[in-house]
């Protein structure tokens, strides 16, 4: 059994990290965020130490090391613009981290956490769950076992909408979270790249708080992608079946569905990690690369 800590445990995403230490046999041990929302933890860690202040959680993982108690990951749940910060921390800490997608915002912070990596002699891992779905590894062994000289026309639509509060909270900082294509698109842009190889033409078709739109060359495919959390933008069909999410991904006009198991693969994640087979930095750049691009450039 493993101890792990857990930085930002009142967000959106922290029960799927709960879940999956749950789920692997290990045990949570200290908790930090500084909103107190965290009744969760009754459903998975009801024994975790709680702490809103940084300082004191800081304090009291210290404490655990110097008796023998030592955590060994810590995972990060916090804005995407802390993610840097807190794994620093983690590392320099003795702990391997395990921080959710977008791992950082910039590339060049990637390359502080690569020399922080080698100094402390820890591992950092990102959470990229879509490379682990079975329908998109089926879709990458398709396109690896086809004609070799085929570019493949695909579509991505992803509209998760979001209310009012959405741009009131750190979410709707594009300086906090990286904007709508960061935010909500990083694991599909991966997905692409991982599927179809590296990115060699990049188009901005639309950039707004609302929604993000382009088109992308990749080594094997022709791309045209559009991210939203407009709720006006979900199809009417999809509306009248009382849905606020729509996803679609078609390869060749066929549709690829991926939603079944979509939210359950922390766990799988988590299980790749605690044997070592995570997905690291050098995963994770080139996607963190391109959505960084979207963000800084002229619309097309």
């Amino acid at each position: 059994m493993k101890n792990f800590a857990l930085i930002g445990a009142a967000g959106f995403i922290a029960p799927r990290h709960m879940k999956a230490i749950k789920e692997t046999g290990n045990n949570l041990v200290a908790a930090l965020d500084k909103h107190d929302n965290v009744g969760i933890l009754d459903s998975y860690f009801p024994n975790a130490d709680f702490f809103t202040e940084f300082e004191r959680f800081d304090r009291h993982l210290d404490k655990l090391k110097r008796k023998g108690d030592k955590i060994d990951y810590i995972s990060i749940c916090s804005p995407n613009y802390l993610h840097d910060s807190h794994i620093r921390y983690a590392l320099r800490y003795g702990a391997d981290a395990i921080c959710e997608k977008p791992l950082v915002l910039n590339p060049w912070n990637l390359d502080a956490l690569a020399e922080i990596e080698k100094e402390t002699g820890r591992n950092l891992y990102t959470i990229l769950q879509l490379r682990l779905h079975p329908s998109i590894i089926a879709l990458r062994e398709k396109v690896k076992n086809g004609p070799k000289d085929k570019i493949y026309d695909v579509d991505l639509t992803y509209i998760t909408s979001r209310g009012n509060w959405y741009h009131s909270s750190w979410k709707g900082d594009s300086s906090k979270s990286g904007g709508v294509a960061t935010n909500i698109g990083i694991h599909f842009f991966d997905m692409l790249i991982w599927i179809f190889g590296d990115v060699t033409k990049n188009e901005v078709k639309q950039l707004t708080t609302d929604t993000a739109a382009g088109y992308l060359e990749l080594g094997r495919a022709r791309v045209t992608w559009m991210l939203s959390i407009d709720y006006d933008q979900i199809p009417q069909d999809v509306k009248a079946a009382g849905k606020r999410t729509f996803r679609s991904l078609t390869m060749e006009g066929e549709q690829i569905e991926f939603s079944d198991g979509f939210t359950d693969l922390h766990t799988r994640s988590y299980e790749e990690i605690l044997k070592g087979n995570g997905f690291g930095l050098t995963e994770t750049r080139a996607s963190i690369e391109l959505v960084y691009s979207i963000r800084n450039q002229k619309i097309s």
